[in-house]
């Protein structure tokens, strides 16, 4: 009976048959071909001649490959001694057996005692073409990460076998990231191939785009293998990407400093209110954003023992805690100490170090001497790049943070009723005394506030340094240096003073060290109030003139 005389989808089932027949011998040589390669690990004599079977491997395309070749990265492919048979291999239920496992279809194969087997030895150069191996067969995955992380490595282990590959991907690769890498990767392999100088030198000027050390890197290790014709522009490209290096690295160096500057804004902007309304030397200062960074741990504390889930919004929550919690400290200190001391100045500062000292010391009973851990929430951790800079998220939101505690405190002294009264103290007290304002309350309730916002930089503090009993020690002299810089008791003379030290410390550090930096940064004060004693935005009054 004639085949078209049976019925159709009998005739289909027929063809397939026939098909998968046709097809059944080719597909077990294929698998026969890559388990020969694979077995061929065993007789390796040396590194080179593993790596030739990892190519090799590579160049059959097969996935099945993907798993064997990140085994033996991993150290965990062994041979049998008897016969030479690869496996991949797992802990086995005694420390002194392998599980194996058939490196093509993944089947266990029971346990062997590790004298019986042999490892198969990588080192750092194995690992480089393994990876670059593997990066070549998911170059082509429908996965965008997965092909990022191969254009990746791929420039990583550079090698003119892996061009054609490079090359076939980044013609059909339509993400712009992806296209990027994969332009830099072909570069690089271009610069270590034997394509003609024409070639190399468009390679050296897509180098020079890229930009970075590591650009540098590649051209100087690339140097010795290029044509004498090349080395001029070798050094054209060096010199472009060193002048741009330059110019990000001073752009660095002034985001380190706005980044200071706004720590120092936020631990100097309450002394700088208490110091021009009262003229009280608050050495206790420091400690008040101590007791802030403390809050934020203890609302921490609680939220991860209680309330896991509200993990991101600590930071939110322990800003009023500790405004309220520093707050009621310095009022406790004014209404205690200080007002008794107005008019001694020395024996106030004698008397708020005292504080400042047994302050210090309760934290260190309460909490311990060693410092307390305060987590980033989600938000705040990482970083990313802009144009060359590193920017990280918490440094950020501090900078943000400490611009928004500056401006509403502006918005209070100036549109406040408290606000205007702060300023009529500040610049004629008996005056302002005599028009029915209560001068003392005024100064209590200015250096809670005062206080209040050290604790707001407590909290931005704990996210970028030790919460430890002597954290505020460390900005309490930079903070009078702020102040008097700036002008006693004006916010826009502390802002300015706050930003131009910040920058100017940044500025000096990669030449003077960090600890010349701060003694030059002094010296620059000391003969800054020389020319000008009341800063650079002083305070007008009668009494201030006066």
């Amino acid at each position: 009976m004639s085949i078209s005389l049976l019925p159709r989808y009998f005739r289909t089932f027929i063809l397939f048959a026939i098909l998968v027949l046709a097809c059944a011998p080719s597909l077990s040589r294929a698998a026969d071909d890559v388990g020969s390669l694979i077995d061929r690990f065993s007789e390796a004599r040396n590194f080179n001649q593993t790596e030739d079977i990892v190519k090799a491997l590579a160049a059959t395309g097969d996935p099945a490959v993907i798993p064997v070749l990140k085994t033996l990265a991993d150290g965990d492919l062994y041979y049998r001694e008897d016969d030479g048979k690869v496996f991949m291999t797992a802990d086995g239920e005694s420390r002194r057996n392998l599980r194996l496992i058939d490196p093509l279809t993944g089947e266990e194969l029971g346990e062997m005692s590790k004298r019986d087997l042999e490892k198969i030895k990588v080192n750092n150069n194995l690992r480089s073409a393994i990876d670059a191996a593997l990066a070549g067969m998911t170059l082509m995955s429908p996965d965008p990460a997965v092909r990022l992380s191969a254009a990746r490595s791929m420039m990583d282990a550079p090698s003119e076998d892996n061009l054609a590959l490079i090359e076939e991907a980044l013609a059909a690769e339509e993400d712009g990231e992806i296209a990027a890498v994969l332009g830099q990767a072909r570069a690089i392999s271009i610069l270590n191939s034997s394509r003609p100088i024409e070639a190399k030198a468009e390679a050296i000027n897509d180098i020079a785009a890229i930009g970075g050390r590591d650009a540098i890197s590649i051209l100087l290790s690339a140097r010795g293998s290029l044509d004498p014709e090349l080395q001029d522009e070798v050094d054209a490209a060096q010199a472009k990407i060193e002048k741009r290096l330059a110019f990000w690295d001073a752009a660095q160096n002034v985001w380190y400093g706005l980044s200071l500057g706004s720590v120092l804004l936020l631990a100097a902007i309450g002394l700088a209110i208490t110091f021009g309304v009262m003229g009280v030397i608050n050495m206790a200062h420091g400690e008040m954003v101590m007791l802030g960074a403390y809050s934020t741990f203890m609302v921490q504390q609680v939220i991860r023992t209680s309330y896991p889930g509200l993990f991101d919004w600590s930071l939110a929550i322990a800003l009023p805690v500790a405004f309220l919690i520093t707050a009621a400290v310095g009022l406790v200190i004014e209404r205690g100490v200080i007002r008794f001391l107005y008019g001694r100045p020395l024996e106030t500062l004698l008397a708020t170090w005292g504080v400042s000292l047994i302050l210090q010391q309760a934290v260190r009973t309460i909490f311990g001497p060693t410092n307390r851990e305060v987590g980033n929430p989600s938000w705040m951790s990482g970083a990313f790049d802009l144009g060359g800079l590193v920017i990280t998220w918490s440094r950020l939101w501090i900078v943000v943070f400490s611009l928004a505690v500056f401006f509403a405190l502006l918005l209070l002294m100036k549109r406040s009723a408290f606000g205007l009264q702060m300023r009529a103290v500040t610049q004629n007290r008996r005056m302002a005394a005599s028009m029915g304002i209560r001068t003392p309350w005024v100064d209590a309730f200015t250096f809670a506030l005062g206080s209040g916002v050290a604790g707001l930089a407590g909290v931005a503090l704990s996210q970028i340094d030790n919460v430890s009993p002597n954290l505020g020690q460390s900005y309490i002299i930079d903070s009078f240096m702020v102040v008097v810089f700036g002008g006693v008791g004006n916010l826009w003379g502390t802002f300015v003073g706050a930003f131009s030290l910040g920058i100017l410390n940044k500025f000096l550090e990669p030449y003077a060290g960090a600890v010349l930096g701060k003694i030059l940064v002094l010296v620059f004060i000391i003969l800054f109030i020389q020319k000008r004693p009341r800063g650079l935005f002083a305070l007008k009054g009668r009494a201030v003139e006066s």
